[in-house]
Order: C-alpha cells, then structure tokens, then sequence
C-alpha cells in the first residue's frame, strides 16, 4: 500500500510541479500582453501634439498611465517625473518594453507620429491580482493531487486487503493445525500463487497425518507386545515372593516399566491423560525412594529439595514422573557426582531441576534428537515429547562441564498458588 501510494504521490508531484510554475509564468505573460493591450489602445488616443502641461486625459483604469514627449518629460498622468529606463528604451528603439517584479508590471509602448516616435506611453499594474490568481490556481493544482493521492490509497486499500485477507486465513489454517486441528481444507482465495500455497499446505498435513498415524500404530503395537511378558514375569515373580524370596526391588522395577508402557501408550493413542492439579511433593518422595538405592550403590548421592508452599501443577503425574525418571538415569548413565532435584517457582509455573556434576554434553543442540549418537539416545526426545504433549516444557540450561542441568516446567494451578 506505501509502495502505491509513494509512487502515486511522486507521479503527481512530478505533473503538478511543472504544471503550477508553468501556468504561474502562462499568467504573468497573459497580464502583460493585457497591459500592452491597454498602453496600446491609450497610444492610439493620444494626441501628439500635447506640449507639458496640456492636459491628458486617458480612460478610467485601475493601472498607473502616465505619457511622456520624445525628451522624456512626463506630459501628464500617473508615473515617474521623468522617464525611466525602460521608456527610454523604448524612446530610442520605437518597440515595446516590458518589465515584471514581484510586485508590479509595466509596459512601455511608442507613440508615432508620421512614423516618428514622438512619445511613449507607460503603463504599470500591481501583481496582487496576479497573485491571487496563482495562488487559486496552485491550491486547485494541490486539491486535486491530493484527490487522485487519495485514489489511489483508497485503491491500494482495496488491493492489500484483497491480497491479505487470504494470507490471513491461510495463516489460520496453519495456526489450527499446529493446535492439533488437520480437519479440513486450507482457503481458495482465487489468487493462483496463494491457493498453490494451500494446496501444499494441504498435502503437508496429508503427510504428516500419515507418519504420525504409523507412529502411533507402531507405538501402540509396540506397547501391546510388551505388556504379555511384563504379565509373565509380575506373576513369576510374585509367585517367588511368595514361596519366601525376597524380590521387592524386582517388582518394583516392573510396576515402574508397567506404567511407563501406559503413559507411552496413551501418549500413542492421544489419550487425554489425567490433568487434575497435584502436589510434586509425594511424587518427588517416590522418585527419591527409587534411585536413592541405585545411586548409591554406584557410589552417588541423590538429593531432592521440595520447597514448602509450592503450587499444584496441572498436569499428567504419570508423564512427569516418566521424564524425571529419564533425566535421573540420564544422569546416572552419563554424569558423575552427586544427582540433584530441585523444585522452585517460576513466573506463574513450576520448575523441576535435575542436575549432576559430569563430564557435560558435547553438542546440547543435538541433546533432544533421537539416536543422537553421543549416548542421549531416545531417552531425552521421549521426555521432550511427553513434556510438549503435556503443556510443559524441556531444556537443558547448562551443558556443563563441571554442572549439568535439565529444567522441565510445568504449568502451575493458579487455584492452589496460595495454599
């Protein structure tokens, strides 16, 4: 609309200038021909024979007529007491003079006498007159300028709108579709360029419905096929556990792997899992009692600082206890040193650190793709998945070395911030 309107406006400019300095000078000429015209028509009624001090008489007129001998000596009405420059020019040359200011014009014209020159007549008008017709001539040069600018943005309106109006919807349909929404074709605008961008568009979330379809298929097929050997071995170990062997720690591991093939397969299917607000602090007790053993048998400490006063969080306590399970192996697997889970607020959520003191990760922007090759394989990008799918959010903030640190936000209830 700007690139319009800026060529619109310098088109007019370029017209309307010329145009105004050239009916400014078409004026002046006009006014001085009048003029001549005038000295002319008094030239031809002056009596030659008039000595200084007869008197002259010329017809009643807003300009200053005044007549002068062949000396130069003014024979009556109104002008300089002896002649000028410009009626000596014409005294000596028998042609009409001409001169115009700023403030007046003047004309001198000949007068004959058996084809002497015997006199002249000068003849002066103000240019307020002038002025004034150059001035409405200018204001009418810039009205209309400003009408036809005024055109053409109302014309440029009415293009864009047309043009960004499609690009609107076609920026709509890809909001619904990062919000989950593939229903449904992208707008026909009828402009080719754009509706060539929708149907790829279209064809984009084809694709993408397709691997995500099979990603879940093979989840879901996935999940299934784990679940008949997880049943085997919960009944043979709970038949151990009842003959006297002692296999707690066995089958808490297979009740953790239980749930974890749950929470992955509703994740599959795109289960609304349970959001319901809840304290961390239980979870986080749960989590300790797990990995404090096996940390500590290779050496490590785990600790957990739980705030008192910390907001619910709305979110899937299966999820969130998936991907801080990920993250303390993460650490167990590939750091050193003390394994610590902090939990504090932040700016209306709630972040859950999970650091350690190792030897860092080489390529953090790499830390979240799957089979990266640096030992962070699908662990982080399935903890990643889970957080995104549940509202949250995991970063590393730290690659360390000497301090790793993973921090998964997740969003407060604000209906629990201040019990």
């Amino acid at each position: 609309m700007l690139a319009i309107v800026g060529v619109a406006a310098a088109a007019v400019f370029a017209l309307a200038l010329p145009l105004a300095i050239g009916a400014e000078k078409l004026y002046r000429e006009d006014e001085l021909l009048s003029l001549e015209r005038d000295a002319t028509a008094a030239a031809r009624g002056f009596d030659a024979t008039a000595q200084p001090g007869d008197p002259v008489e010329f017809k009643p007129s807003s300009d200053q007529v005044a007549a002068y001998n062949a000396a130069g000596a003014l024979l009556g009405g109104t002008g300089p007491a002896t002649a000028d420059s410009l009626v000596e020019r014409t005294l000596d040359s028998g042609q009409v003079t001409d001169l115009s200011t700023d403030e007046q014009l003047v004309v001198a014209v000949p007068i004959l006498a058996n084809e002497q020159v015997v006199g002249a007549i000068r003849a002066s008008r103000s240019t307020a007159e002038l002025s004034e017709r150059v001035l409405r001539m200018r204001l009418t040069i810039a009205g209309v300028a400003a009408l036809i600018v005024a055109l053409a943005a109302a014309a440029a309106l009415a293009l864009t709108r047309r043009l960004t109006r499609p690009i609107r919807e076609l920026g709509a349909a890809a909001a619904r579709i990062e919000d989950g929404q593939t229903t449904g074709r992208s707008p026909r605008s009828g402009i080719a360029e754009l509706d060539s961008v929708a149907e790829a568009l279209d064809e984009t979330v084809a694709k993408l419905e397709a691997v995500v379809s099979r990603e879940r298929a093979f989840s879901a097929d996935a999940s299934h096929q784990l679940r008949t050997p997880l049943a085997a071995l919960r009944l043979e170990l709970e038949s151990r556990q009842l003959a006297g062997v002692d296999v707690d720690e066995p089958l808490a591991q297979v009740e953790r792997l239980e749930a974890t093939i749950e929470t992955l397969l509703a994740a599959a299917r795109d289960v609304a899992t349970e959001r319901e607000p809840f304290d961390v602090g239980p979870l986080l007790e749960d989590l300790r009692r797990s990995w404090t053993g096996l940390l500590a048998a290779e050496g490590r400490a785990l600790e957990v600082v739980v705030p008192h006063r910390l907001p619910h969080v709305r979110a899937s306590r299966g999820a969130v206890r998936e991907i801080l399970d990920v993250l303390v192996d993460n650490a167990a697997r590939h750091g050193d040193g003390t394994v610590r889970v902090e939990v504090r607020p932040l700016n209306g959520s709630l972040a859950i650190d999970v650091a350690d003191q190792g030897p860092g990760i080489a390529d953090p922007d790499r830390a979240f793709t799957r089979r990266s090759g640096e030992g962070h394989g699908i662990g982080l990008a399935l903890a990643r998945s889970l957080a995104d799918a549940d509202g949250g959010r995991l970063d590393l903030v730290d690659a360390g070395p000497p301090t790793t640190r993973f921090t998964l936000l997740l969003r407060a209830d604000p209906m629990s911030a201040d019990d």
